[in-house]
């Protein structure tokens, strides 16, 4: 598995796609009624809790769409842990921009950021134990590029992005195929190299039946600490072994420590918290 960068482009979509949604046809007429066209102000994005920062430059690409003209200054770098208090971020332009930016801003740093710190807590609870943590495709429908980016903020490793660019065989696709077997050499026929094919395996007999047909990953589902270690004792070396199912903080280190070569976690980007952040604004003369 590697890392994605930062997608520019697909930030530049969801940003556009947040801000209509917001705004709408008619704009955010509370401040086009409050706040004169020629105010200027400058807003300071503050950390209230202790967090793993990821994002900004999604916030500052929030404003750069509202307004070219506003100057957004990151006070710290994604993938930094910062206490609560710090100033991650200021932005001094056109009061409207900032206040109009405000939410959607602070919607994608706090999602982020919380990715990025979960994934972080993730890190440091099996670190030692030569396993990676993984995430998964259970994202935000339409955010998955900035999903796995905060996950790799946090230090982890990115899974497939989807469903084209490696093979996933799971129990509900052997309903129409027949046998696990089966599915994995049509995946070699069509011309699948190992590494991109993951076979979904309940016991060892089936993680045999996997390395046999020329599987390079089995994705360990559900199973109890003793299976895994079976699965381990069986497999090491022969093919990647990726716990999965359920994986929660408190209990990554046992999964960890039965010698899996990963551990991949939807809860990363489907149970995330939001990192409480908050945006101040100050005018200017």
């Amino acid at each position: 598995m590697s890392l994605r960068p930062y997608d520019s482009d697909a930030a530049a979509r969801c940003v556009a796609a947040a801000l209509a949604e917001d705004l709408g046809a008619c704009g955010d007429v509370t401040t086009e009624a409050v706040v004169s066209a020629t105010r200027r102000a400058r807003a300071t994005i503050v950390a209230r809790e202790p967090l793993v920062v990821a994002g900004l430059l999604v916030a500052e690409e929030v404003f750069r769409q509202l307004d070219p003209t506003v100057l957004f200054t990151p006070h710290a770098k994604d993938g930094e842990r910062v206490p609560a208090g710090a100033v991650v971020a200021t932005a001094e332009g056109p009061a409207r921009a900032l206040l109009q930016g405000e939410r959607t801003a602070l919607n994608f740093l706090q999602r982020m950021s919380g990715i990025a710190t979960a994934t972080r807590a993730a890190v440091s609870e099996i670190t030692g134990t030569n396993a990676v943590i993984l995430d998964t495709r259970k994202t935000a429908p339409g955010l998955r590029a900035l999903d796995k980016y905060a996950v790799a903020a946090g230090g982890g490793e990115n899974h497939r992005h989807g469903l084209y660019d490696a093979a996933m065989i799971k129990d509900t696709h052997l309903g129409s195929v027949g046998s696990l077997d089966a599915a994995i050499r049509a995946c070699r026929a069509a011309g699948l190299k190992p590494e991109t094919i993951t076979a979904e395996v309940r016991c060892v007999e089936e993680l045999d039946e996997a390395i046999a047909a020329g599987a390079g990953r089995a994705l360990l589902d559900n199973m109890t600490l003793a299976s895994l270690a079976d699965c381990v004792s069986r497999g090491k070396g022969r093919i990647v072994l990726e716990a999965s199912g359920g994986l929660r903080p408190g209990t990554l280190r046992a999964v960890a420590e039965t010698g899996v070569d990963c551990l991949s976690l939807g809860y990363l980007t489907h149970s995330v918290r939001a990192a409480d952040l908050a945006m101040d604004l100050t005018a200017l003369p």
